[in-house]
Parts: C-alpha cells; structure tokens; sequence
C-alpha cells in the first residue's frame, strides 16, 4: 500500500462530565468580567507573546471552560501582562486580572 503521508486521528470528543471544571467555576466566581467573552479573539490578534511564541489567550479560556487544565500553568506563565488584549478587549473583559486569578486557582485547587 502506497503511504501518502495521511493517518487516522483520534476521536478528541470532550466529556464535560470527567473534566476538571473547578477552575472555570472558580474565575467565573473572582472575575466575574470572563462571562462577557464572546471569543471573537481580538486579544490574542494582538497579543505581544502571541507574535513571539504560541501562547493563545483565547484558547486557554476555550480550555478552562471545557476543563481541560493539564498545561494551563505553563501556558499562562507566557504572558507578559502588556495589558494590549484588555485595551483591544471589545466587550472589556479584564484579561489580565483573568491571567492573575487562574494562576491563584491552580495554586488553590492544584
């Protein structure tokens, strides 16, 4: 058989019910502003580190709220705290007090 460079993927189906969701619950909780996130991802368009690394601010929301929090530490050690995705923010999510709070979260819950 003639190998064309292609192979089957795994089903990456997300179980809400098996997931860790304290920490969404917790930044729901002390930064009440993430609930205004609409995911149009102006933060992450102009995110300094973004342009340096492959730090995403907005996928490492999309995973604390679906609870899948096995990198999140290290991904949000990337961030320089800039403050350029709050000014861009149009629905004025306060992002990097969002960073601060998921830090303390994963001290808090582990």
């Amino acid at each position: 058989m003639i190998n064309f460079g292609y192979k089957i993927m795994r089903d990456e189906s997300i179980d809400l019910d098996r997931n860790d969701l304290r920490i969404a619950g917790y930044l729901k909780l002390h930064e009440p502003s993430i609930n205004l996130c609409i995911g149009c991802g102006s933060c992450t368009a102009t995110c300094s580190t973004g342009h340096f690394t492959d730090f995403n601010i907005r996928q490492v929301h999309t995973l604390i709220r679906r609870g899948e929090i096995k990198h999140i530490k290290k991904e949000i050690q990337r961030c320089m705290f800039c403050g350029k995705c709050q000014l861009v923010c149009p629905r004025g999510v306060n992002l990097r007090n969002v960073i601060l709070t998921i830090n303390r979260a994963i001290e808090q819950i582990g």
